[in-house]
């Protein structure tokens, strides 16, 4: 079960948020999905395809406990609590 982390529901959640947010370019690219997302859903779901495919790009075809490790972790995260704050962020700046 998982704990609440720096006012996020998990420290999966936070830990995607944070790093989502941390290098320009990056912040820039999920800023424009969020303002033009038509709702938190939609937007949550292009988060975590984004994720995956990043995590699949790294992964391969390996397995192992990493792997293991990385796909655990990512299915921890709460995408549609990362897709409202960044909707909401747009809404109020």
């Amino acid at each position: 079960m998982s704990e609440k982390y720096n006012g996020w529901s998990n420290y999966e959640t936070w830990c995607i948020n944070l790093w989502m947010d941390n290098e320009e370019g990056t912040y820039e690219h999920f800023q424009q999905l969020a303002i033009n997302a038509d709702d938190v859903y939609e937007l949550s779901q292009q988060i975590k395809e984004y994720h995956e495919d990043a995590a699949s790009t790294v992964l391969g075809d390996h397995a192992g406990v990493m792997a293991d490790l990385l796909r655990g972790a990512l299915s921890e995260v709460n995408w549609q609590e990362i897709a409202k704050h960044w909707i909401e962020a747009e809404a109020t700046a």
